[in-house]
Parts: structure tokens; sequence; C-alpha cells
């Protein structure tokens, strides 16, 4: 049992699930007596009894009836389809598919991780709350393991199974595909709201699960795997299917409950920055993943699942929805007042959740460091800097790994082994490696050497941005102070809220809490001693200037990034363009200005941040998105983007170096 102190100073036990699995028989383990508590109280229900529920509806019957009256096909045919596309959606549960992976697990497990550490006071929460109400978990999602790790925790607590939202891409892989499915696997497509029918069978499937206690339901809030390692805001379909049978009466209560994974070292952490900087992503397919099972060596260090608090949908309704709605309507009428914006603010909040329990490592700490040193440092200066920073994410809330009983050299030492694909430490310096990526067989380029460094350095962003929700709002209150006309508290909040208009594909905010976010940005920088607040006026103490240099250097690489696609795309002839072209020409442009030394940071390179970039200045009213066909095009106000610029342009200029701290 390990103990982790958080600043509130209650300590919280993580347990290492794999050390027993180190000193006893997997196949004892796997085989063993599994007796779950009654999920709500019910007997458990089959997956074909579910099937026919769905197909049964009163809803789906209405549905069918309405598309066959539209389209003018035999009534018989569209519900042939619907039972289609139910057969091919649905999960198949089967305990000996879980026995069979618990095993599986146990193997691979034990090899790639050092521990996997669970909190059990979130265990005791979750088996309570299974009993109670419907229950859907919610993890972040940042590797390809996140999918069944989950399920093999709750096998090995004891504890109901829950059917897992996969997307459908994980169907096509043969023999895996159904393997998945076996253990509580249902498939859905991307794009599909436009589609009526499918819509309308996802729906009433994942509804039927919720209201009848079926089993919990597990999905990533944020939509798909994060290749930054960021968090994603949430996507909304998903969320409000869940949702409905509380919003329609059909139960009392659903009880959400955020689980935040962190890795010490992620898997795909190559793919994944390869992927970011245009190179193909690998089709998944069980072959693929049978070598990569078979060629994965190394050590990955730990991971860390941390149950969060369940969330009583009732309870966060409360001063937010009226309970008379919730009232039961029938299911095939129009409803008026749909609960979008209640469902955006839970969902965002959830997010939000899931990053206040992520349990940070000190190499996300090193990671930061090191990208605002491009030179490398002195193993001593990094040692004593990243104390210094150890102590500054501790006093603004974040819970770390940082073994007390452990020398700070040792802790770091460690780090550094775990990631040596990307770091070295030669002659008592520590700085970052050069990649090495695909196609590099050939001779090397000026432009070749820059992505191969961009490699390293979007492998390094990706830990450095596992701890970077930690420093937003201190971070975006300090460059708001540093851009503000005045030290009026007001003048400070209103660049702070142009700031996280701008950045609010970048980090995840909830909606209308503007202020509520400056105040807790104050409130930090206060806690570290940087500042002094009255109703009026922010002042930085005398003796903070380098921490809060150090924080407006955090946020670099996304303002150079934004202001490199601002320019380009106000000195750029073309007006119109998709997506794809956007991210190619702008990639080039900052590839030539990297060259040219007038860009310093990678990060530029990344199609995510590029994006991100871009559908800032469509929710800022200074790019238009509409659809052409089955793709979606941009049209750009130059004008428009060139007032963003300028106010961007206030924005002070950080030195790549870190500072003296």
């Amino acid at each position: 049992m390990e103990t982790l102190e958080w600043t509130t100073g209650e300590p919280e036990a993580f347990l290492d699930i794999l050390e027993e699995r180190r000193n006893s028989s997997d196949l004892s383990h796997a085989l063993r007596t599994f007796s779950p508590p009654p999920y709500k109280g019910h007997p458990p229900t089959s997956a074909s009894d579910l099937n026919q529920t769905v197909l049964d509806s009163q809803y789906l019957h209405h549905v069918t009836e309405e598309i066959a009256t539209e389209s003018g096909e035999p009534l018989e045919d569209i519900k042939e389809k619907a039972a289609e596309i139910l057969k091919e959606m649905s999960h198949n549960l089967q305990l000996s598919c879980i026995r069979l992976l618990a095993y599986t697990l146990s193997k691979v497990l034990k090899r790639v991780y050092h521990k996997i550490l669970v909190n059990e006071e979130g265990m005791n929460r979750l088996r309570q709350a299974m009993q109670e109400h419907p229950v859907i978990l919610l993890p972040n999602h940042r590797c390809y393991a996140d999918f069944l790790v989950l399920s093999y925790i709750l096998f090995t607590y004891d504890l109901s199974i829950p059917v897992i939202a996969a997307g459908r891409a994980l169907m096509g892989m043969r023999l895996m595909g159904e393997v998945l499915r076996r253990s509580g696997a249902f498939y859905i497509g991307r794009g599909i709201r436009a589609d009526k029918l499918y819509w309308a069978v996802l729906s009433e499937y994942v509804q039927t699960i919720v209201r009848t206690g079926h089993a919990p339901v597990e999905f990533y809030v944020e939509g798909w795997r994060s290749r930054t390692l960021k968090s994603l805001n949430p996507k909304l379909g998903m969320m409000q299917m869940v949702l409905e049978p509380f919003f329609n009466g059909e139960v009392y209560d659903v009880s959400l409950v955020p689980i935040s994974i962190s890795y010490d070292r992620v898997l795909e952490e190559s793919l994944l920055a390869h992927e970011l900087l245009g190179f193909p992503k690998p089709k998944e397919s069980t072959l693929g993943l049978l070598k990569a099972l078979y060629f994965l060596e190394g050590n990955y260090g730990s991971m860390h699942v941390r149950f969060g608090q369940p969330i009583s949908v009732r309870e966060f309704a409360k001063g937010r929805l009226n309970h008379l709605q919730y009232e039961p309507v029938p299911r095939d009428m129009p409803q008026e007042g749909r609960k979008e914006a209640f469902v955006s603010i839970l969902a965002h909040e959830v997010v939000c959740l899931q990053e206040r329990g992520m349990v940070l490592s000190p190499w996300s700490l090193i990671a930061l460091i090191l990208l605002q040193s491009p030179e490398g440092l002195d193993w001593d200066v990094l040692t004593q800097r990243t104390a210094w920073l150890r102590d500054l994410v501790l006093k603004f809330g974040a819970h770390l790994d940082w073994p007390a009983q452990v020398s700070d050299e040792e802790v770091m030492s460690s780090s550094l082994s775990l990631h040596q694909s990307v770091v070295s430490c030669e002659g008592g310096r520590v700085k970052l490696l050069e990649g090495e990526g695909p196609g590099d067989e050939g001779p090397t380029t000026p432009e070749a050497g820059v992505f191969r460094r961009a490699a390293t350095r979007l492998m390094c962003a990706s830990y450095r941005n596992q701890a970077i929700h930690v420093f937003v709002r201190p971070t975006l209150v300090a460059v708001a102070m540093a851009t503000a006309p005045s030290t009026k508290k007001e003048d400070a909040l209103t660049r702070f809220t142009f700031l996280q208009e701008l950045f609010a594909g970048e980090f995840v905010f909830v909606p209308g809490m503007a202020v509520q976010d400056f105040e807790e940005g104050c409130s930090q920088l206060v806690r570290c001693g940087v500042l002094q607040t009255s109703d009026q006026e922010l002042v930085v103490n005398d003796h903070a200037a380098d921490t809060v240099q150090f924080l407006q250097a955090v946020i670099q690489p996304f303002l150079q990034t934004y202001q490199g696609v601002f320019h380009h795309l106000i000195e750029d002839s073309t007006l119109v363009f998709t997506e794809a072209q956007y991210v190619l020409a702008v990639r080039s442009f900052c590839l030539k200005r990297i060259l040219a030394g007038e860009l310093q940071t990678y990060e530029a390179l990344s199609s995510d941040t590029l994006k991100n970039g871009l559908y800032a200045l469509v929710r800022m009213s200074a790019v238009t998105k509409t659809k052409v066909g089955d793709q979606s095009e941009f049209r750009v106000n130059r004008a428009a983007i060139q007032r963003i610029a300028d106010s961007l342009g206030t924005t002070p200029s950080i030195s790549c170096s870190l500072v003296e701290l």
C-alpha cells in the first residue's frame, strides 16, 4: 500500500494491484469466484434480452414508422435495417472472455508496468454507488491500454463489468474485434448523427442500458484518445444519451464517476508525436496488436488510476434545472427545452475533475523545464529547479507522486532512466535528444532535421501537457496582468477573459465560469506568494518576478503557434480552404520560420495545435466554417484576424530559456 499526500493534508491510499499478481497464480486469479454485488439490486439480464427490449421499444417503433413515411420504404425493411444496426453495434459480454482477458492482461501488464496503483477509497465509493443508481464510468483517454484496464480493475475488485463505447474501427480487427465485443464493447461509428435510424438505435440502446440497470456504462467524455496527452473539450452526444432517462423521469438519479488515469510513460509516445507531425496513423489490426505486444520491451513505469467522487446528477441539477421538467413523458413526442447547456456544463465539469484527480510524475515537471531550456541544463541546476517546481505545483493544488523517503537526485535519475529515448545525461549535462522519424534512411535535409527534433520535443511536450492544467489559470492571470493597461483587477479580468476565449480549444474551462477561473488563478498566485490582491488591484510582490516570468513562459509555445497561424492567414492570398489544406500550408509556413530562426517552438508543427488555432478564429468570428458536400470549407476575414493578432501581439515574448530561479 502506498500513500500520496494531497495538498489538502489528507492522505489517500493507493494499492498496487500487480503486487499480488507477481506473488500468486494468474490462472487462479482469472478462474476465481466472481460474485459482484447485484448492480442496482437487479439480477443480471442477458445481451439478447437487452437487444429485444430495444427493438420492441415504443420510441424505436415511432422512429421507424416516421422514416418509412418519409422515405416511402416498407416499414418491415426499416425495422430489418434497425435490427442489423443493433446486431453490429451491440455487446455480447461473457464472463468466460473476461476471465481469458484477466489471465492475458495479468501477463502483459506485469511485463509492461512496474505498478498499477488504484485508490482504495474510490473503489469503496464505487461499490456503494453501483448498488444505488445507474453508474457511468468516465475515464480520461491517453493510451490504448485504457480500454480494458478498467474492466481488469473491476474484475479484480469483484465489481460489475461495464459495457464500453468503442470506435467501429476496433470492430474490424479480425478475431480481436469479437474478443472485445465479448468483453463488453459496443461499437459506434463516427459522424452518425445525420443518420436518423442509426442515431435512434444507438440512443435507445444506451438509454435502455441505463434505464434497466443492465450494466455500468463506460465511455470517454473527450470523445477519443488525446494525442497530446492534454485534456480535450468534451463531446456531448453520449453524455446526452446517458442523461436522457434522468431528464425523462425514468430513473431517479444517475451517478457519474470521473476517473483519472495517469502514466509515467505512455506506450504510444513516439507514434503519437509522429501522428501530430503528419505521419499516417497505422490502421488498427489484430496482427498489428500482436506484433506490438511481442516487441513491447522496456520499462513504462507506473500507472495511477484514481476513481473520483461520484457525481449525483440530481444534486448537480439543483439550481440549474427545474425538477418539474423530469416528469415522465412519451418518448415519441417532441420535447421542448433540451438540456444541451446543462449537459455541456456537466461534461466540462467532469473533464476538470479528471484533471484535478491526475497524479503527476516527476518527469512531467522535468519535461516542462527542459522544454524551456533547449540547450540543456547542468544536472545540479536541473535538480534545483525541479525541486522548486515541485513545491510550486503542490502549492497550486496538484497531486504528485514524489516519494518522500527517496532523495531528489534518486527520484530524478529514475525518471530520466525511464525516458532515455528522449533525454540524455552526459558529462553532467541533461538535454533532449534528436529523434528519429519514419523514412530517415535517406540523406538528412534541414527540413528532416527539424522534424526529427520536433518528434522528440512533441514527445516531451506530451508529458508537460499531463501537468499543464495545474498552471493554466495562474499562467493566464500572469499574462493578463502583464498586458493589462493598469493594475486594476477589472482590466486584468478583461484581458484574462480574452485569453481564455482564445485558448478555449487548448485548455478545458467550464462554460460561464470565467470570473471564477480568474479568481482561482489569483488565489493560486496568492498562495505561492506571487500576488497581493485587494477589491480593486492586483500587485506582484517584488521577489516574485522570476515566478511570474516562468509562468508566462509556460504558455509561450501556444502563443507563438497562434501568432504564426494569424501571420500566415493575414499574408496568404488564399481566402477559402479545407482543414487539410490549412494544416499543410501553415505547417510549411512555420517550418520555414523555424529554419530561418524566426520561430522557436516546434509545437507550431503539431496538427492539433494548428487546428485549435483555426477553430479559435471560428469561435471568435474571424473565420467562417461552412459545409460543402462531404467536407467543410473555411473562409478568412483578414480584418478580424488582424484585430485579434494585434490584441495578442501585446503579449510579452518570453525567452525559451528558463529564467533563473
